[in-house]
């Protein structure tokens, strides 16, 4: 049986009012701020007004290493907190906002998938209530002030070689990777060497999803370190006197956008960190209102375990102080014959023959980086529950190969056709996590605040990643030397890696040991509260394919959208 698209089925769903959707949820009708038909804003004011309902069972989505045949990470979030229904229990999903750039270069789309996702589907993929505008509008209100600064003698004593901040654009363009900015008369500034990242790499968008209320943002943005003397001390925003005006325009921003699922059930959408150096987590601010609305909150965490669920773990609920109650690990049966290393897997050619047959030997021998990952989720104390997110070609026994995987951790696991059925077909999965969840929590955090910079950093890589060790170039080593001496130190570790391997390689599948992480460079992101070691090549603007997903997104003769998928 073939399925419609994506498109095909959001533009069917029948929409439930947004007031009858918070009603049921609990949040105060009256603190909805609607923006159209498909989204409101939340007042902030409604964490403080629900704080005396119970509270839900707080869990996180995760899942295997990424490969290029998708998990399906976010349809298993929607799918799941429409299958709560199901069973009798109640939930609330929590996710981040899409940046423009990948939808229109190569995902086309992040609302989910099937008959699981977030609707309408092109409100939540094209500007929803204009977040992201206002982050790229915070974020380059500071760089044009610190360029106005420069001009107009450079009072703070910045050193041009030594700025750190960048500006940002919501748009895939390789070509403003690296720029010179200040070229012409007098008049046109000072001449210096910058350069563009994607408004989802911005800090101010780190800053906003790690905020915990309107001052606390004003607070961290304050704390954004936009350069450095010659003399190596931090410059700051505060200095700049420019954060005051950056907090008046995330005013709006901060503000959670409620939406829903095509059965109706509440979505959180708000804020989009970049997952490779930033925490790919939704905002904490989100979470503290979606705690209190039903049974259960999902949130989803960008990426594989070792990093989404890694940085939920160690950086946000560092700061939100919600403990988790139970982990989802999504894994598919391609996936981890994927991570056995026996097939070349090249996007947009048809998949190897030997991938689609049956081979239950294969997925386990994959399957080391699922049992990595389910490591990792023990080693912070969370019960893990596989969903196994099967295709309709699966095999039986390669499903049952998944199943036996957990079971050697104790894990729950169950298999889930949402993308095909919804949340009916996820009802397992639902029965499954509520178990894990009623468990008593264990959690905790893999380092405290006082320990070294080097020390935390050793311990991820060690702990979550499985390296032998931790190997710093001169210019890290001065770095983490310079940040601990400006009282930094304090801060935890987001180590900034690829996102295709649990090591620093991405050509290393499974879960590759007797390797070291190397450190080339460290940055600091004071105002989102975390130090980001960079390890290999990070890019912070994306570049467009020979074929975009913009070349097929268009409107019709009837005023639709359509190319979205």
């Amino acid at each position: 049986m073939s399925i419609p698209t994506d498109l095909e089925i959001a533009r069917k769903a029948d929409l439930r009012p947004l007031t009858d959707v918070a009603h049921d949820a609990g949040i105060p009708v009256e603190l909805l701020e609607p923006y159209g038909k498909g989204a409101a804003k939340i007042s902030l004011d409604a964490a403080g007004a629900m704080a005396e309902r119970p509270r839900a069972r707080y869990v996180v989505v995760t899942a295997i290493t990424p490969t290029p045949l998708g998990e399906g990470k976010t349809t298993t979030t929607v799918g799941l907190g429409q299958a709560f229904s199901h069973i009798g229990r109640s939930a609330t999903i929590a996710i981040r906002q899409p940046s423009m750039g990948p939808t229109f270069g190569i995902k086309g789309g992040a609302a989910g998938g099937g008959y699981s996702q977030v609707v309408p589907m092109e409100l939540f993929n094209l500007h929803l209530t204009g977040d992201m505008h206002a982050v790229t509008a915070a974020h380059n209100l500071c760089s044009a002030m610190l360029d106005a600064h420069l001009y107009h003698g450079n009072e703070l004593g910045l050193d041009l070689h030594n700025i750190t901040w960048r500006r940002v654009l919501d748009v895939n363009d390789r070509s403003l990777r690296n720029a010179v900015i200040g070229l012409g008369s007098r008049l046109d500034g000072v001449p210096r060497e910058t350069g563009f990242d994607i408004t989802a790499a911005s800090e101010v968008m780190a800053t906003l999803a790690l905020a915990t209320s309107l001052a606390d943002l004003r607070a961290r943005l304050g704390r954004i370190v936009v350069g450095y003397t010659k003399a190596g001390t931090p410059v700051s925003a505060e200095e700049l006197e420019v954060a005051g005006s950056m907090a008046v325009i995330l005013m709006e921003a901060i503000k959670p956008n409620l939406m829903q699922t095509l059965e109706g059930t509440p979505a959180l959408v708000h804020t989009g960190p970049f997952g490779n150096i930033a925490t790919g987590n939704s905002s904490i601010v989100a979470d503290q209102i979606g705690i209190h609305t039903g049974d259960f909150l999902l949130t989803e965490a960008g990426f594989g375990a070792d990093m989404g669920a890694e940085r939920f773990f160690n950086i946000k609920c560092r700061y939100s102080g919600l403990d988790p109650d139970a982990a989802v690990l999504v894994a598919t049966v391609r996936g981890l014959k994927a991570h056995s290393g026996n097939h070349r897997i090249v996007a947009g050619q048809p998949l190897p023959e030997a991938l689609l047959a049956e081979n239950p030997d294969e997925v386990h021998a994959g399957g080391d980086n699922l049992r990595k990952q389910l490591e990792n989720m023990q080693a912070h104390g969370v019960t893990p529950v596989v969903a196994i997110n099967v295709f309709p070609d699966d095999h039986q026994a390669d499903i049952a190969a998944v199943g036996e995987i957990a079971a050697e951790y104790g894990a729950r696991a169950a298999v889930t056709t949402h993308f095909a059925d919804g949340g009916r077909g996820a009802a397992a999965l639902a029965e499954a996590v509520a178990e894990a969840a009623e468990e008593p929590s264990r959690f905790e955090v893999l380092y405290p605040d006082d320990m070294a910079l080097r020390d935390k950093i050793h311990t991820v890589a060690t702990k979550v990643y499985g390296a032998d060790g931790v190997e710093y170039s001169s210019t890290a080593a001065k770095q983490l030397d310079t940040y601990e001496a400006a009282g930094f130190g304090h801060l935890p570790v987001c180590i900034a890696k690829t996102h295709l391997s649990i090591s620093s390689d991405p050509a290393l599948k499974g879960a590759p040991t007797g390797w070291t992480l190397p450190v080339r460079e460290v940055r600091a992101s004071v105002g989102a509260g975390f130090v980001y070691p960079i390890c290999g090549d990070m890019r912070t603007m994306p570049g467009l394919g020979r074929t975009p997903a913009a070349k097929a997104i268009d409107i019709d003769e009837n005023g639709d959208i359509v190319g979205l998928s």
